[in-house]
């Protein structure tokens, strides 16, 4: 039995820190997630998991892999993959990568803001269809940035560097939490706090960056896209399904919203058939912590979890730390 799977193949660096943890077994099969079946089945006897957002972990899983299991080091920021409470119950650490991809997927969601309201992809597209055209003062008009107002939605550690970046943008920036910021976090980046709806109605771009929970999936749907400003645009860089994309495409074409911008999907790697044939949405790949710098960061972080969780030391991201015993 190997000491150690990892789910999928990381960066060169994150691979060659692996040595030394024992026998450790990578997935290599075709660019999708591990079948189910194959996991269960690779998973029995192993002391440490690397995993990537793609693999369920719950109560099944955790009974193949037998009461050897020590470690969960999941590379990802997000955990809404993982039964944390079943793991914590059995003893098992879990670990995340955060901090080391803020700024990148900050990076991106302003890419995909840019995008949206200049119509830069739509314009990329039309020039590659060789479509006919000649300047037009009416032509292709998008929005303006500047004396606007942008919207965060979670206005955690990448929801706050992307507020930051609307300064050099001169926005106005609003938030929602579930509690205010505290002043000291709030005040350098002009921003205040305002209920859901009030949000919607008042922000020329909301940015979504809130964590997966029962509350906040769906989050954005009929009822939401109806309150926001019809010049509006919605970028999303946070869990596809905090998005109802069937909802949004039906808001797209009835111009409730001008434009959307996604980087995560509600049935990932799938996407709504419905989006994708709207000029009015930019789709990406999952690409927000997508640089070279971000990714080696994320796979050393999640390799110095794994190899903590199996010394039987206290990793540095613990998310449950109720299990650590040591």
């Amino acid at each position: 039995m190997p000491d150690v799977l990892v789910t999928r193949r990381m960066v060169d660096a994150a691979m060659a820190a692996l040595d030394g943890l024992g026998t450790v077994e990578v997935y290599t099969g075709p660019p999708t997630a591990m079948p189910r079946a194959e996991l269960l089945t690779r998973v029995a006897g192993v002391r440490g998991l690397l995993t990537v957002l793609t693999e369920r972990i719950d109560a099944e899983l955790l009974d193949a892999a037998g009461p050897g299991l020590r470690i969960v080091a999941n590379h990802a920021v997000g955990v809404d993959n993982i039964d944390i409470a079943e793991c914590t119950r059995r003893g098992v650490l879990v670990t995340n990568t955060p901090d080391v991809l803020t700024e990148a997927t900050a990076d991106l969601a302003w890419a995909l803001i840019l995008a949206c309201v200049r119509r830069v992809a739509e314009g990329d597209r039309f020039l590659r269809a060789k479509t006919p055209w000649i300047w037009d003062p009416r032509m292709m008009l998008g929005h303006d940035l500047h004396g606007r107002v942008l919207g965060i939605v979670g206005c955690g550690r990448i929801g706050q560097a992307t507020a930051r970046r609307a300064l050099g943008f001169g926005m106005r920036v609003v938030y929602h939490n579930s509690r205010p910021l505290p002043p000291e976090v709030a005040e350098p980046l002009g921003a205040t706090w305002r209920s859901f709806d009030d949000l919607l109605a008042e922000s020329d771009v909301v940015s979504v960056h809130c964590p997966l929970t029962p509350d906040t999936r769906h989050l954005f749907g009929a009822e939401a896209f109806a309150r926001m400003k019809s010049s509006a645009v919605l970028v999303n860089t946070s869990r596809g399904p905090v998005v109802d994309e069937l909802a949004l495409a039906q808001a797209l074409r009835a111009g409730e919203i001008f434009a959307a911008g996604l980087d995560v999907f509600e049935r990932e790697p799938e996407v709504e058939a419905e989006l994708l044939d709207l000029d009015s949405v930019t789709l990406l790949p999952h690409l927000g912590s997508a640089t070279v710098g971000t990714r080696e960061a994320m796979g050393l972080l999640a390799v110095q979890n794994l190899a903590a969780g199996l010394a039987g030391a206290r990793p540095r991201n613990l998310l449950n730390p109720e299990a650590f015993t040591g």
